[in-house]
């Protein structure tokens, strides 16, 4: 499993501790520390699930809910809050704000990993399976391996999160920044054109030799795994 997570709370050591956590159980996660960041990111690399702390500086997490059931294309997105103990109220406040979940601090780390699966069972499902099937291209998350026309694909590591990325929504066209998140996170060292060469590297495998345009380049938009 490789859902995106995003996380956002101003504690390092927090995010440090839940960031392991959710890596540990296959999530990929990339982290915030400002509110005031959160609309930015969401619109630029949209994760699969939202955990935030509710006293977040720079914008309350329950704005961020409001703000997010009001955009049409976020609206749909799972919202994690969690909220600080002795806050009277505020869970259920949260939750008539759009939160999916509320979590009251303390609470372990594998407890929100817990809850986070389960959302994701109800809205997601697919995001939890194993196996992902387009076309005659099959890659299986657990045994780490890609099979295409019932014949086994050799991919590096990078290419094969790459692909796991891109098979997720077929058709959908991806910019490079979003390609660059779903590798590196927030790695701002990494430039953007890095998605290129590992791009090159996984057609030239996957297409078994053969000209063929299982993954399109969209000029001037970026990349998507063809819809076939």
């Amino acid at each position: 499993m490789s859902a995106r997570i995003l996380l956002v709370d101003d504690d390092e050591s927090f995010r440090l501790v839940l960031q392991k956590a959710f890596a540990a159980d296959g999530f990929s996660v990339s982290t915030l520390s400002d509110g005031k960041e959160i609309s930015d990111r969401l619109k630029s690399a949209p994760p699969d699930v939202l955990v935030m702390s509710s006293d977040i500086p720079g914008v309350p997490g329950v704005d961020v809910c409001r703000d997010v059931r009001l955009d049409q294309a976020l609206y749909r997105l799972p919202i994690v809050l969690l909220v600080p103990s002795g806050s009277e109220g505020l869970h259920l406040t949260a939750l008539a704000a759009g939160a999916d979940e509320c979590l009251i601090k303390p609470f372990s780390p594998a407890e929100l990993v817990v809850r986070v699966k389960n959302l994701l069972r109800r809205v997601n499902p697919a995001l939890l399976d194993h196996l992902l099937k387009v076309g005659d291209l099959t890659l299986d998350r657990e045994a780490h391996r890609v099979h295409r026309q019932k014949r086994e694909v050799k991919l590096g590591p990078k290419e094969f999160k790459l692909l796991e990325f891109l098979m997720r929504t077929p058709g959908r066209v991806y910019s490079r920044s979003e390609l660059k998140v779903s590798l590196w996170g927030d790695d701002a060292t990494v430039d953007e054109r890095a998605i290129d060469v590992h791009i090159g590297r996984l057609r030239k495998v996957i297409s078994l030799g053969k000209a063929d345009n299982v993954i399109r380049t969209v000029r001037g938009a970026g990349y998507s795994l063809g819809d076939f």
